[in-house]
């Protein structure tokens, strides 16, 4: 009788083994299964993130060059006297192949006619020059150019246009010195009637070719 309870004891135990055996293979295969899966998502999770990280570099790169071309344009878009900083109503022109930028008063606006003293309305243009050419084109040589019509001199005391014209750039330059253009990145020259921009053949040519360059050397 005993060993009729023992042999049954012992088959429900070897049952139950087997079964709880059975059991926790299913358990372990589903938690292998599942565990893979977990790292495959976390694997593409993480190249996501990756990926969006270098998506939100570029995007800021991309807005950073779009930003600089928009300032290009509008840089491009001014005109030559707002792009140099001396404002609008100057008459500005710039000559990229000889590295100049020239400013260009009339001599009405500076002189009386045959006259080589400024006039004291001229001087308010001549402080935004200097002021100008001391912040914005530090350290560059500068050039006060004196021009003239091809009329010869009648009544005043010049010798000629040639002088008329130096002496003009003289005061121009003496003016900006005492304004604080350093003296020794400046010069004058007297072009007389030699370098017309404007037929001498009428009045408004010749007003036109009477006039005062300032011209700044960028190289």
């Amino acid at each position: 009788m005993h060993s009729k309870k023992s042999i049954a004891l012992f088959v429900i135990a070897v049952i139950v083994m087997i079964l709880t055996s059975g059991c926790c293979n299913n358990w372990q295969k589903k938690f292998n299964a599942l565990n893979v899966s977990y790292q495959n998502v976390k694997g593409q999770l993480d190249r996501c993130q990756s990926e969006k990280g270098q998506l939100a570099g570029e995007v800021a790169a991309g807005q950073q060059t779009i930003e600089e071309l928009q300032q290009k344009i509008e840089e491009r878009n001014q005109s030559p006297a707002v792009a140099s900083g001396f404002g609008e109503g100057y008459d500005v022109s710039v000559d990229a192949q000889a590295g100049t930028v020239t400013v260009t008063l009339p001599n009405a606006i500076l002189f009386s006619s045959g006259k080589a003293a400024l006039k004291s309305a001229t001087q308010s243009e001549l402080d935004h020059i200097a002021g100008v050419l001391t912040s914005k084109y530090t350290g560059m040589q500068y050039e006060v150019v004196g021009h003239t019509d091809s009329d010869p001199i009648k009544k005043s005391a010049w010798a000629d246009n040639w002088e008329l014209s130096a002496q003009r750039s003289l005061a121009v330059l003496r003016y900006l010195v005492k304004r604080g253009v350093p003296a020794e990145q400046v010069r004058a020259a007297g072009r007389g009637a030699s370098i017309p921009v404007a037929p001498n053949t009428s009045s408004s040519g010749k007003a036109q070719n009477r006039r005062v360059e300032i011209v700044v050397h960028m190289r």
